[in-house]
């Protein structure tokens, strides 16, 4: 069995560069691998090309790429809570590509499968069809949208064993599942590494081929990102 263990945060994300592209899994502040982000963040590459749902909120996850302005690209499906990346986006500051958020998960799920591209009727007659082959398949029309290539995929995880095969848990499993295994690189962060041979065949939701490198990440915050209560009566 291929250990793909490594003991740090710093040895999962070596060869790391400016101007790199990368997949961040996560949904708002669900499952965002934490630890390689601040990894990021205190490595101070800049350039950054960044694959994600939204760069969650101001203080944490990617909003503290944006404040250190180490991101020059946000591929995303919306602004989302963090008014930095607002600002940037607005101001001209950042690059901005806003997808449909269905289109960007098979644009992931395309590159972990080995298409170069795929056909989706999201977006057709929009802006976001602007410059793209269009197709007609049996009366309706779609959208030739391309595959993404990014260097690595930072993904993170509930229980991973030292194969490599990961278990999530909950909402924390939205974009991670798409992206390990999408990207040259994919590193997991988990919560528990376990022995290999510890969790049930039947409950891996990712086989240990799409991982090449995995870790167990420390101090993991459980932020909230709109707290609604009910006023006391």
């Amino acid at each position: 069995m291929i250990n793909k263990k490594v003991n740090s945060v710093s040895e999962a994300t070596k060869g790391i560069s400016d101007n790199m592209t990368f997949m961040l899994g996560g949904f708002g502040l669900s499952g965002i691998p934490e630890n390689a982000i601040a990894a990021l963040v205190k490595s101070g590459v800049k350039g950054l090309t960044c694959i994600s749902n939204n760069a969650g909120v101001d203080d944490f996850g990617l909003g503290l790429l944006l404040h250190q302005k180490q991101i020059k690209k946000m591929v995303s499906s919306y602004v989302g809570e963090n008014d930095e990346f607002e600002r940037q986006m607005l101001s001209g500051e950042l690059d901005v590509e806003l997808i449909p958020q269905g289109t960007l998960a098979e644009r992931c799920r395309a590159a972990q499968a080995g298409f170069p591209a795929i056909f989706t009727p999201a977006g057709y007659g929009t802006e976001v069809a602007e410059g793209k082959e269009t197709r007609e398949f049996d009366g309706k029309m779609y959208v030739l949208e391309h595959a993404f290539k990014a260097d690595f995929a930072f993904v993170k995880a509930w229980k991973g064993d030292a194969a490599g095969n990961l278990v999530f848990k909950g909402t924390a499993r939205n974009f991670n599942p798409c992206m390990a295994g999408a990207a040259k690189i994919t590193v997991a962060e988990v919560e528990e590494l376990v022995p290999v041979g510890a969790l049930d065949p039947n409950q891996i939701h990712i086989p240990g081929i799409f991982v090449q490198r995995i870790f167990q990440g420390e101090k993991y915050e459980k932020r909230i990102e709109q707290r609604t209560v009910r006023t006391r009566e």
